[in-house]
């Protein structure tokens, strides 16, 4: 656990002889590519489950040619408040606003006017910088009154998309120089629109019916809502649309400002309800219908990383992939009763859930010119860590007042880590209740799942005793106790008002953070390059 900080180096010969380490004498700031899986499980990829039902070979060779974490964690256990962690290095918390996914024309954004965001943040230090797929972070939409849009299905037609475009508070106005994304989950919550830069070409007009779609299996078609769509929005194959553009800002970089780094976030729907993969991948695997849509990711990941080294950027391009949260109800119920497969990866609970499956999720990095291969590391750390993490590598001074859950992973995932990075961190489930971690320690500020109900359903089957019913908490040893069997909210009194009271400091609203203050970029001419010798 996070208190034994581990890193196994592995002997990967087909992949570097041996390494020279040495300093650049021009150091370039690297290209910047994040992956962002959408409900993918701890035990989704191969690489970390043993025992999967399918394989995951790009992503467990990214893994092998790289590090892979094994204690990293999404900040919420849904997908918009994570995704704002993301792009602010800051927990859901922080906005003074409560915890949910967005639909239809819901908003205003997450992301508040002035908020450095890490597309501002490496604007600054000169990248150019694209987002493509889901956005879900919220969106303000007006109607021909001028009056603000809620959520809901039938808003979705009173758009005014003369006044609401270019959206107010969409990519390009929270620091992205390109975009090309939808404004909620892609296949399951209308509106179903694309937004280009800030502007959309086909609005919705046309009533979507999820009997049109495929239903492999005749029940993976699961959560697809019939709402209000474009005339050209495509379901089935939404990711290959995302790769094509991501791809497409790349390539166009390459030729038009290759004295410029790129940063470029491919946010894919895989593997979200409903599971819809390409015609392609339709059984490519022994997992059913979602073993073939995470293939897809797979297989996509796979011809982003061949793109770049085609291009000849291989080296100098820094590639991470992460999840959103833990994987669906029924889909973990699914794969496990059809497929022996635990999406979760062995851990109590799923998305939604405080506990361990909820937000434990896969964590890559890849960086052949930089990051050692080979690497596993126990480090304990959160997605929104990725933000104070490129501020380090590209040298950014991060003010006190931005990104203040985000962390500096750049020691471990150079090897150079020799204790634990975080002292502590926080999610917080779908209630918006949170969990703290410290150490092995994880208390739990709520009862139950935090989530998911237990009492019915598909999820009876996995609910557990309680083993302190007139608790107000939870509080688990995960070193002894990783599935979160036994509340030692009693019987560990000492320990549970310290997480208490530092969970209270943690989340105060007046001055509440996580991060450390005064934090220094370590800065690429200080990051050693790797040479590999044949």
């Amino acid at each position: 656990m996070a208190s034994r900080i581990v890193i196994r180096a592995l002997v990967i010969p087909w992949v570097f002889g041996c390494l020279v380490i040495g300093h650049s004498a021009a150091a370039r700031l690297p290209n910047i590519i994040i992956i962002y899986a959408d409900d993918l499980g701890y035990g989704d990829l191969s690489s970390y489950n043993p025992n999967a039902a399918y394989k995951t070979p790009r992503l467990d060779r990214m893994a092998a040619e790289g590090i892979r974490f094994t204690d990293a964690h999404s900040p919420s256990t849904i997908c918009s408040p994570s995704r704002y962690g993301l792009f602010s290095g800051n927990q859901v918390c922080r906005t003074g606003r409560g915890t949910r996914a967005f639909e239809g024309p819901g908003g205003p954004s997450y992301i508040k006017p002035g908020e450095l965001t890490i597309g501002e943040m490496l604007r600054s230090q000169g990248y150019r910088t694209g987002v493509f797929g889901k956005w879900h972070v919220g969106l303000t939409w007006y109607d021909k009154n001028g009056k603000q849009l809620g959520g809901g299905f039938k808003n979705s037609l009173l758009i005014d998309y003369q006044r609401s475009t270019p959206l107010e508070d969409g990519p390009n106005q929270r620091g992205f120089d390109e975009s090309f994304v939808t404004p909620n989950c892609p296949t399951t919550d209308p509106l179903y629109v694309y937004i280009e830069n800030g502007m959309v070409k086909t609005p919705a007009s046309q009533r979507h019916k999820r009997g049109n779609l495929p239903n492999p299996g005749g029940k993976w078609r699961w959560d697809n809502d019939e709402g209000w769509m474009a005339p050209d929005y495509r379901f089935v194959d939404a990711d290959l649309l995302f790769y094509d553009k991501t791809l497409d800002f790349i390539t166009r970089h390459r030729k038009n400002h290759s004295d410029k780094p790129f940063f470029a976030v491919f946010s894919t729907q895989i593997s979200h309800a409903p599971v819809l993969p390409a015609p392609e991948f339709n059984g490519k695997t022994k997992g059913g219908p979602r073993g073939d849509f995470v293939f897809e990711l797979d297989t996509l990941t796979g011809r982003l990383l061949d793109a770049i080294k085609r291009m000849g950027i291989d080296d100098d391009t820094l590639v991470l992939f992460t999840s959103d949260n833990g994987p669906e109800t029924v889909h973990t119920d699914w794969m496990r009763q059809d497929h022996h497969h635990d999406a979760a990866g062995g851990y109590r609970g799923m998305k939604r859930d405080g506990w361990e499956g909820g937000h434990r999720v896969p964590f890559i990095a890849r960086w052949p010119g930089r990051i050692p291969p080979g690497q596993v590391s126990e480090q304990l750390i959160n997605t929104t860590d990725i933000f104070a993490t490129l501020a380090s590598v590209t040298g950014h001074g991060l003010p006190d007042d931005a990104a203040v859950d985000s962390f500096d992973l750049l020691p471990a995932m150079l090897g150079t880590a020799k204790k634990p990075i975080r002292p502590h961190m926080l999610t917080q489930s779908f209630r918006g209740e949170f969990q703290l971690r410290q150490g092995d320690w994880k208390y739990l500020n709520h009862m139950g799942s935090g989530g998911n109900n237990y009492t019915r359903g598909n999820l009876l089957k996995y609910a557990l005793p309680e083993t302190a019913p007139d608790a107000t908490g939870q509080l688990f040893n995960l070193a002894k106790d990783p599935a979160e069997t036994t509340n030692l909210f009693f019987s560990e009194s000492g320990k549970r008002k310290e997480l208490q009271a530092l969970l209270k400091k943690l989340t105060s609203k007046d001055g509440g953070r996580t991060a450390p203050v005064n934090r220094k970029p370590i800065g690429i001419g200080n990051i050693p390059r790797l040479s590999s010798v044949r």
